[in-house]
């Protein structure tokens, strides 16, 4: 017999497998000995009340044997044959496009400017240690994207893009603890996540596709009458032909500024900026899950969620990261980003979010002109921006990013040291005489930030944070920090593409994809737009 139960259970039970099965076969009204396997098919944790709860979807067997697998496995043949497409990019969008691509026939190349998983580490470890960033490969470049070093959280609310269960029966196909497929928001880890992106690599290559790492793509190469496009062309003279799937990811402003040099049509679209907020991950347990001892030994590292309008705009937490750590995230030289991520067990002593400003296009000419004319001042930052008074120019909000990032590592010293101030002080404007311990091992400088950041942004991250500590007690304190700067939320342009097609709105052949198209938010997201891209291509070539 195989039976379904929905229950309400507290943590040491949840979380314990002795006590779910005695729970559930006191619920059946039979012997916890006559259950074959208990399955969590879907679990959530309720804090709403002091006494926190979790609810369950479980899937019971009795006198049976359960299934092997709880998603099933996806077969892939050998495609070294079929015709080809080029992928460029191998984050979460690019991977799970050359996947599909499998599936459906057609051969991947994929092109990946960074290093391999393995190679990326070393580089990651770099930028703490000396300082310096590697351009090609870091947290941002390199193969699994910014995500594979960015916490490996795979929740989202884009479930009307794709089958979210069949993403996430991917990852576990390559490694992931089935455990993704319960939770109301799988984590991954990044310390796990490599080595899933590892797997799915030497399965394109088995299957008979190509992956090239250290292969920075400079222009896509035309038909004669420029309306398709036909290839691409790497930096040392490479050439790969066939339809493109580009998925190169939020943070490839080269790859902005060639195809807005190219003619080939972009649009500036909103970003969020601000800052990354880090306290004690034990305070936001006791915050979170209302009790003193804080999450005790069986619940995990507390999450939160806060959202408030400030002035028209919205203020919002953005990629929380219980149990984890803020890394220094630049691309290039004369930046300083930071983003945050969490390992599988969420067990460090802090707890981080991005928090962060919603900004759009016409403020640049409104709530953020003083900060642009100060800005252009700097003749580094104004070289090559004279267009920015044009409004139609869709580099915009890429400037604006730099600008504030350039900002931040200047404040810091010129290093990746990042600028940081406690909570309750950036809300009062006062300086911050010393700071907390942190969990950014390039270093902390107390700085200003409500001073020298642009007041649009740090005005109303301080009406938010207030809202946020009426919200939570405890949550205004002193003993949180925050760090400049969190400015790569999501792309600052989208590269068009036409709704039903997917290729660009001009030129056939081009397939613009995930986050760094402007169309996916985060892992899953990317994945699930990486596999509607492989769709449309393989339907464009009738395979």
């Amino acid at each position: 017999m195989t039976t379904t139960l929905e229950l309400r259970v507290r943590p040491e039970v949840a979380y314990d497998a002795a006590r779910l099965r005695s729970a559930v076969a006191e619920n059946l009204g039979i012997a916890p000995r006559e259950i074959t396997q208990v399955r969590i098919v879907r679990r959530s944790i309720d804090a709403r009340q002091r006494n926190v709860m979790v609810n369950l979807g479980v899937q019971i067997w009795v006198g049976e044997q359960p299934a092997e697998l709880a998603y099933t496995p996806i077969c892939y043949g050998d495609v070294s044959q079929a015709p080809q497409a080029v992928v460029v990019g191998a984050g979460p969008a690019g991977l799970f496009a050359a996947l599909r691509l499998i599936e459906l026939g057609v051969r991947p190349v994929v092109l990946e400017r960074g290093r391999d998983v393995d190679g990326r580490k070393k580089d990651i470890a770099a930028i703490a240690r000396s300082g310096s960033v590697d351009p090609e490969s870091n947290y941002s470049f390199g193969e699994g994207g910014a995500g594979a070093f960015s916490d490996g959280k795979l929740y989202t609310r884009s479930k009307k893009r794709g089958n979210v269960a069949r993403i996430l029966g991917i990852f576990c196909q390559y490694g992931a603890a089935t455990d993704i497929l319960a939770d109301a928001h799988p984590h991954i880890g990044t310390d796990r996540l490599p080595g899933i992106i590892a797997g799915m690599r030497r399965q394109i290559i088995e299957s008979g596709g190509e992956v090239h790492f250290q292969t920075r793509v400079d222009a896509l190469l035309f038909s004669a009458d420029g309306r398709r496009v036909e290839g691409v062309r790497a930096a040392d003279g490479r050439e790969w032909n066939g339809s493109v799937i580009l998925a190169t990811g939020h943070s490839a402003r080269d790859v902005y500024r060639y195809l807005h040099a190219a003619g080939v049509e972009i649009e500036q679209k909103a970003v969020a900026m601000g800052v990354r907020l880090e306290h004690p991950a034990h305070l936001i347990d006791q915050i979170q899950y209302h009790n003193r001892e804080g999450r005790g030994d069986y619940l995990p590292a507390a999450e939160y969620a806060f959202v408030q309008q400030v002035n028209g705009r919205g203020v919002y937490s953005f990629c929380m990261c219980p149990g984890g750590f803020v890394v220094p995230a630049a691309t290039g030289p004369e930046q300083l980003v930071v983003n945050g991520m969490s390992p599988a067990n969420r067990g460090s002593r802090w707890s981080n979010s991005g928090m962060v400003v919603e900004t759009r296009p016409d403020d640049l000419n409104d709530g953020l002109a003083p900060w642009v004319a100060e800005a252009l001042q700097n003749d580094a930052l104004a070289e090559g921006h004279a267009a920015l008074a044009d409004e139609a120019n869709p580099l915009r909000m890429m400037w604006l990013q730099e600008s504030i990032e350039r900002a931040a590592w200047v404040q810091g010293g010129r290093t990746q040291v990042a600028p940081a101030q406690r909570m309750a002080d950036f809300v009062n404007n006062r300086l911050s005489a010393e700071l907390p311990k942190s969990s950014y091992t390039a270093g902390l400088i107390a700085s200003p930030l409500h001073f020298w950041m642009p007041r649009f942004i740090t005005e109303r991250l301080q009406e938010g944070f207030k809202a946020f500590g009426r919200r939570s007690r405890g949550f205004l304190t002193n003993d949180a920090i925050l760090i400049a700067a969190e400015t790569r939320t999501s792309s600052p342009v989208r590269v068009v593409r036409d709704n039903d097609t997917l290729q660009h709105v001009r030129l056939a052949g081009l397939f613009p994809c995930g986050e760094g198209a402007g169309y996916a938010g985060g892992i899953v997201s990317a994945a699930m737009d990486g596999e509607r891209c492989a769709e449309a291509l393989a339907a464009a070539l009738g395979v």
